[in-house]
């Protein structure tokens, strides 16, 4: 079965007052995220290896294998950018009470937090990805991975919320202001509704 453009959970002009444009969303899910499913599956069209798995499962199948390559790049960046919208809130920004608290537990402040988080997408060199994610050991963390990688093939933890560094997804708002568009995220963007259920379904 074909892997489909999941449907924003979000209006493309939601953010217009919050920073981001409709025509980001645009161009960033009508046609960058749009060209990785198509390109996905005509990749997996050709390998019958490949047929019938999930998309998780492509992206640990073909991890660290060149020959792969290809198929890691396009299911890493839509299970991404999935995960991307999802994180994605018109009212985000404000952190619940049993997130905080382990935020707190686990950096000690929510400004370390954020701090922190928007390091990890800042120091990205190139195109990237910035994760919180809930550690083995059951520890809040915050990491980041190069182009398409991911913690679900790294081992880092359970993924609970992601920003995308990608130039393409900042570049028509925020021109080549990075550590601006990751300040909006955090601050205004960042559902951490869904952060905290993930946190708490773990």
């Amino acid at each position: 079965m074909a892997f489909t453009l999941p449907t924003l959970p979000f209006a493309y002009d939601a953010f217009a007052s919050l920073g981001m444009s409709a025509e980001t969303f645009e161009y960033h899910h009508g046609k960058h995220h749009n060209a990785y499913v198509v390109a996905l599956n005509g990749l997996v069209e050709k390998n019958a290896d490949l047929q019938g798995k999930s998309l998780e499962e492509l992206v640990k199948l073909s991890h660290n294998k060149p020959e792969l390559t290809p198929v890691f790049n396009n299911a890493g960046q839509h299970l991404n950018h999935s995960q991307f919208w999802d994180s994605l809130s018109a009212k985000g920004g404000k952190i619940p009470g049993k997130l905080e608290a382990k935020i707190v537990e686990d950096f000690g402040s929510v400004e370390a937090f954020k701090e922190a988080f928007k390091q990890a997408g800042v120091t990205q060199f190139g195109s990237g990805w910035a994760w919180l994610v809930l550690s083995p050991e059951g520890k809040l963390k915050v990491t980041k991975s190069p182009n398409a990688a991911t913690p679900l093939v790294t081992g880092e933890g359970k993924i609970l919320l992601t920003y995308d560094v990608w130039e393409h997804a900042y570049y028509i708002d925020f021109r080549n202001r990075r550590p601006d568009y990751i300040s909006n995220f955090l601050d205004k963007l960042a559902n951490y509704d869904h952060a905290e259920a993930l946190l708490l379904g773990a």
